[in-house]
């Protein structure tokens, strides 16, 4: 971060200074009292289990140069040199400062959404725009209203590009952030179940991730699954440039010849032009031909060769408990921990099966959260889906567990085939005994049921 001024701070904040010198400068932005650093700008949020406001103080203490406040706030005006700011909403303050920071530096950014595939779309496009550019991207899962201020108080003056990912659970939460990062490429991967149960139905989640777009300028660019029949038919009724791309014939990026290659990945063919070209995607799944296709959208826009698109492609590896393959005694455990939705339980179940090679299967899978009314149907159509790929073993986890485990035996799976479980540890337990050599064993829930937990019992 470039250091901004105290009257900066204020003027982007509208506060008032309690005490301490407008000459002050701030080199960083901190939410966490355990990681302030010297001559960083501490702003306290309140959170259900704590108030950051009991630890200005100690912040101050710690190096920090001043700190936000919507308190009032005793006995600080002793510390010499620090400076406090009265807000009246530190939250807000922070989208405030990182509005106001945004607006400092003339790059491209490229927005992500979508209910499926951000975070890999966004490590995707960002090994194609590293072959060109500098460039700012969201890191782990920096996505949401205090993630996304934090990650744009990264920028720096040699940065030539930013890739930020948003993620969201109701309406309204989009429209805060894209007004914060001002994208000039919007890209929505698709539109899902993930936090129907808020929402209320796929239309409505296709309004809220389509509140990108109210951060564009005019002349920005939209880039959108042509796969997907609620992202198509919007087609003709938005006002920027719109890139379509997916496997079905006329849309502007189509990719064919389509091929799984176990683990090493999955290639594809794409014409640009006149031209055809062969594409590489060095992780199993034919799920990421779409993050690619959004990638090859993006960089080509921004004035990438095909060349060194393919290249940045090739280059891409996934982020942690996402499709990670890894052997230990033998067997490999595909830990796809880190969420969960219907559409990418059946993409991981279409990973085991590709990669498993003749090999024994056996999924793990746990509850899918925020699913609403929509839980049972969506629990069981998963389990329907198990049985289809002809997985050997079912393992399930969870109350709604069961209800995979339940739609698994309504389309033949044997009895014998499918294990319930209600907690992790009596999974952990079972699989103790159960894994065998050359196993290929995927482990995928929602982040609430801590999925991670078995695969780390099955590495011990």
């Amino acid at each position: 971060m470039q250091t901004l001024g105290l009257k900066e701070i204020i003027e982007a904040t509208k506060g008032e200074l309690i005490f301490g010198e407008l000459e002050k400068g701030i080199n960083g932005i901190c939410t966490d009292s355990r990681k302030v650093v010297e001559g960083s700008l501490f702003i306290p949020i309140k959170g259900e289990n704590f108030d950051g406001h009991a630890f200005i103080k100690d912040c101050l203490m710690k190096g920090a140069a001043a700190s936000l406040t919507s308190e009032d706030v005793q006995g600080l005006d002793v510390m010499n040199g620090k400076a406090v700011i009265k807000v009246q909403d530190t939250l807000a303050a922070l989208g405030d400062i990182a509005r106001y920071y945004r607006a400092l530096f003339n790059i491209p950014l490229v927005g992500i959404t979508g209910s499926v595939g951000k975070t890999s779309t966004k490590d995707m496009i960002a090994c194609v725009l590293q072959q060109k550019f500098n460039i700012l991207k969201t890191s782990g899962n920096f996505n949401n209203h205090i993630g996304l201020p934090l990650t744009v108080m990264n920028m720096e003056r040699d940065y030539e590009a930013a890739v930020l990912e948003m993620g969201m659970s109701g309406l309204g939460e989009i429209s805060y952030l894209t007004k914060i990062a001002k994208p000039s490429i919007a890209v929505i991967t698709n539109i899902g179940m993930s936090h129907i149960e808020k929402l209320g139905s796929k239309q409505n989640i296709l309004k809220a991730k389509m509140e990108i777009m109210e951060g564009l300028p005019d002349d920005g660019i939209v880039i959108l699954n042509g796969d997907d029949s609620l992202l198509y038919g919007l087609k003709g009724y938005l006002k920027y440039k719109t890139v379509y791309y997916g496997t079905e014939d006329g849309l502007d990026l189509q990719a064919y010849n389509i091929k799984t290659m176990g683990e090493s990945g999955t290639c594809f063919e794409v014409t640009i032009g006149n031209n055809d070209y062969k594409v590489h995607i060095p992780v199993p799944g034919t799920h990421n031909v779409y993050n690619a296709l959004a990638a090859i959208a993006v960089g080509l826009h921004m004035g990438i060769s095909i060349e060194s698109i393919i290249k940045g492609i090739a280059s891409y590896s996934p982020a942690n408990m996402r499709l990670n393959i890894v052997g230990h005694k033998g067997y490999k455990i595909i830990n796809d921990a880190y969420n969960a939705s219907p559409q990418s339980m059946e993409s991981a179940l279409d990973v085991l099966k590709d990669t498993s090679e003749g090999n024994r299967t056996i999924a793990v899978l746990g509850d899918m959260l925020e699913m609403g009314e929509w839980a049972y149907k969506a629990h069981v159509g998963v389990g329907k889906y198990v049985a289809s790929k002809e997985i050997n073993y079912l393992v399930t986890v969870g109350e709604n567990g069961r209800n995979i485990a339940h739609g698994a035996l309504e389309a033949g799976i044997p009895a014998k085939r499918v294990f319930s479980f209600r907690k992790n540890d009596e999974v952990k337990e079972f699989l103790k005994n159960f894994v065998e050599e050359g196993d290929f064993i995927l482990i995928k829930g929602s982040r609430g049921m801590k999925m991670e937990e078995i695969a780390q019992g099955l590495m011990e």
